[in-house]
């Protein structure tokens, strides 16, 4: 069962203590033969209901901060890709220097977090040695530490993660939801870190063979509320969690679009949402076929409707655009 909000600013109970608030909200009812009912009702009808009342909170309470960020407005997340073969950027800043060059131009253009990364998780990737991973991504993720700055380390290895850590990183950035390897956990456990909780079907080389769901809003919300349980469970503190449903990752351009058009619906675990749209393919594929660099209009308008939604981190390469259009937005909905 599922709840998704809508709502105008200002107006209902506000949605994860922001700025957008809600009256409206849709029940969505799984049955155990895959089928799915959806019905609408005003929030005074649907708080009637105690088995909902949990949903609601869990809707409208404040986030806390993460890694120290305060989640009052949305916070920007710049990629810097260490790698050879990332869609986007793939060789342009495989380099220390034109990587850390790249992750300072990053923080003076605005980003809350540098997302740094060392292995890529495109379509059709292969894997990278763990070795490899932290010696492309450890000498940069100390650089910005020391000075200062959050970052987070975007890792399907446990022993990267580790190494990160070691190095400065404050975020895990986690594409299998800390399943892909079975230390994974224990790290985010021991070190108290924050980890961001990210939905893939099947791994970086297989996840665009024919994904299929039987509603993808909800099979994304359902493998990502088991796998909050399963992290507060091993004693990662709430405050630590942040989910992501995966945009590009094992999805459809319509798979992506309904996701999309549910964002709101993921704050019913609780926690901060990410989302990370920018210049994924599924952009080009509604528009003219474009290049990833020159998709950068799509992924503003796709980070503005993700606002539209309470999303309070946005995933992004162009980090000065986003800022711009975070700017606006701010101040058109008085946040």
């Amino acid at each position: 069962m599922g709840i998704l909000s809508h709502g105008v600013a200002g107006s209902g109970i506000r949605l994860a203590g922001g700025s957008l608030g809600f009256g409206m909200v849709e029940v969505i009812v799984r049955d155990g033969e895959g089928g799915i009912r959806r019905a609408a009702g005003p929030v005074g009808e649907v708080a009637d209901l105690p088995a909902l009342a949990d949903w609601l909170d869990a809707l409208s309470k404040p986030r806390a901060p993460f890694a120290g960020l305060a989640l009052d407005r949305p916070a920007i997340m710049g990629i810097v890709n260490v790698t050879p073969d990332s869609f986007s950027d793939g060789g342009d800043f495989l380099d220390h220097d034109k990587a850390i060059a790249q992750g300072t131009a990053l923080l003076e253009a605005g980003a809350d977090i540098l997302d740094v990364g060392g292995e890529s998780t495109r379509p059709g990737a292969d894997p990278v040695a763990a070795e490899e991973e932290i010696r492309r991504v450890a000498p940069v993720v100390r650089h910005f530490a020391e000075r200062g700055a959050v970052v987070s380390i975007d890792t399907r290895h446990a022993a990267v993660m580790a190494g990160a850590l070691e190095a400065g990183a404050a975020i895990i950035n986690d594409v299998t939801a800390l399943t892909g390897d079975a230390d994974s956990l224990g790290v985010a456990v021991q070190s108290k870190a924050p980890v961001v909780l990210m939905h893939m079907r099947g791994e970086p080389r297989t996840m665009q063979t024919a994904p299929d769901y039987v509603d993808a809003p909800t099979d994304v919300y359902a493998y990502l509320a088991g796998r909050v349980a399963a992290c507060l469970a091993a004693g990662v503190a709430p405050g630590n969690l942040c989910v992501d449903p995966g945009i590009g990752f094992g999805k459809t351009v319509e798979h992506n679009l309904a996701v999309l058009r549910h964002t709101a619906m993921y704050h019913g675990m609780g926690v901060p949402v990410l989302i990370g749209l920018s210049r994924k393919r599924f952009i080009a594929s509604l528009s003219r076929g474009e290049e990833p660099k020159d998709r950068m209009a799509g992924s503003l308008a796709g980070a503005l409707a993700s606002f539209d939604q309470g999303a309070q981190i946005v995933r992004v390469h162009d980090v000065a655009e986003t800022f711009q259009a975070r700017a606006i937005w701010l101040a058109l909905h008085k946040a």
